[in-house]
């Protein structure tokens, strides 16, 4: 008798265990345009895959697949859905709004997330993860080749917006298209930057002389004090309009710099290929706005291109933009 309640009371065990583990399955959709096949994770208060304050919880790419070739994909060790960094496909960034004028205890808003509680530090951290006080109004339709996200905060201490973004696979293209609009439906001014950190892990392939960003202009590190350059006179370099690296990296490792200047003011100088040499696959990335910075970081799993933009609203302004993804292959070398 005893033996038959102990059995019963595991098996009841594994039945809420499973349903637990369905209920904190992340919200997905896969979307394919015939060339393209891409999955996404879908933001979600309770149970979605990324819920830290770092990056814009929409268009969460984690894979994407273009003959044979896979080009995003996870590059951490450690995963929990409230480190800031555990995320994956070309997410965005938005610079917070009202962090300064915030007293401790006070809101401050980060766009694609929501109003977020201040603590007592020095300065934003984008590796800290705010507790979420007002996480606005999420909407997603999804159809076979796209994804339509909508995210609307309401008054947050003079702050509020409607975000859309569309994560698009272009019909009969190879083509990711990222169209975005933002209107300023708050009393305050919206002050932004923008930017995508592009988490390329092309193939799962580690990080070395196969991998290679190029650029359709002449590229420098600025020799300016106030730029930060890591490991780019022993492993990074920047050379003959491109960032490529001398050897493998060893686990632990990054790369990083600020200083990258060459770029004009023009739109079109929002262009960027990054390339795996060894398995033949790349990517060209293009913007329509002005670039404010290039941000480059890399690490043994996954190499950023990170081009920021700058978004000025008025109450009652909208603005819009878009990013580009042209998938191609080529003969390896």
């Amino acid at each position: 008798m005893r033996k038959s309640y102990v059995i019963a009371i595991l098996i009841s065990t594994l039945f809420i265990f499973a349903g637990f583990n369905r209920l904190i399955d992340p919200p997905q959709a896969v979307i394919s345009n015939g060339i393209i096949t891409a999955n996404l994770y879908l933001p979600d208060h309770e149970n979605g895959y990324y819920r830290a304050s770092r990056f814009d919880w929409s268009g969460v790419i984690s894979s994407l697949e273009y003959k044979g070739h896979q080009y995003f994909g996870q590059w951490y060790d450690k995963y929990n859905p409230l480190i800031n960094d555990a995320i994956m496909g070309p997410v965005e960034d938005f610079s917070p709004l009202g962090y300064e004028e915030a007293k401790e205890g006070g809101l401050f808003v980060k766009i694609g997330i929501g109003a977020l509680e201040k603590i007592k530090e020095e300065e934003y951290r984008f590796s800290h993860t705010y507790d979420l006080i007002n996480g606005g109004e999420w909407k997603v339709k999804t159809y076979q080749n796209r994804v339509e996200f909508s995210h609307e905060l309401s008054d947050a201490e003079g702050y509020a917006y409607l975000y859309t973004k569309v994560v698009e696979l272009v019909d009969d293209q190879p083509i990711l298209l990222l169209s975005h609009t933002l209107k300023n439906t708050g009393k305050k001014s919206i002050k932004t930057s923008v930017y995508n950190h592009n988490f390329f892990v092309i193939d799962q392939e580690l990080t070395g002389p196969n991998i290679k960003t190029t650029f359709p202009y002449d590229i420098y590190l600025s020799n300016s004090e106030e730029k930060r350059v890591v490991n780019f006179d022993s492993l990074g370099m920047v050379s003959d309009r491109s960032i490529g690296f001398s050897r493998y990296f060893n686990m632990g490792e990054n790369v990083y710099t600020d200083a990258l200047i060459g770029f004009s003011d023009s739109p079109e100088d929002y262009q960027f290929s990054v390339m795996n040499t060894k398995t033949g696959a790349g990517v060209k990335i293009t913007g329509d706005k002005s670039l404010e910075k290039i941000v480059y970081w890399a690490n043994a799993r996954t190499y950023c291109a990170e081009p920021y933009i700058r978004l000025e609203l008025e109450p009652g302004e909208t603005v819009n933009w878009k990013n580009e993804y042209n998938f191609f292959t080529f003969e390896k070398k």
